[in-house]
């Protein structure tokens, strides 16, 4: 698909694909699947959240699709309830260690 292939510039000049696959409302064990069968179809920017309970999931679809980790985006969202600096980076924290972000290894 063409509107796979747009892509935005960052300030710092990385080109982030227009278009990301969101993954609201799949579950936890079937996402990865999906994300590798996204990425075979040229999709290479993921969104997910922590309250759709399947950062897990997302990051191991992107361990199993084959594609080099620096060709794929993942973007995230904290959990709304969190307002203050200290619950952010706390939360932050927590996505890392589902791997979804850190997924080189």
């Amino acid at each position: 698909m063409m509107i796979l292939n747009e892509h935005f510039t960052l300030s710092n000049g990385i080109q982030i694909p227009k278009i990301g696959l969101g993954t609201w409302m799949i579950d936890d064990s079937e996402v990865a699947d999906v994300i590798v069968k996204a990425a075979n179809e040229g999709y290479r920017h993921f969104d997910t959240a922590q309250g759709y309970g399947n950062e897990r999931g997302v990051g191991e679809g992107i361990r199993k699709c084959g594609l080099p980790r620096e060709e794929l985006f993942v973007t995230t969202k904290l959990e709304a309830g969190i307002k203050d600096y200290g619950g952010a980076t706390r939360a932050i924290h927590a996505s890392l260690e589902k791997r979804v972000w850190n997924t080189l290894t």
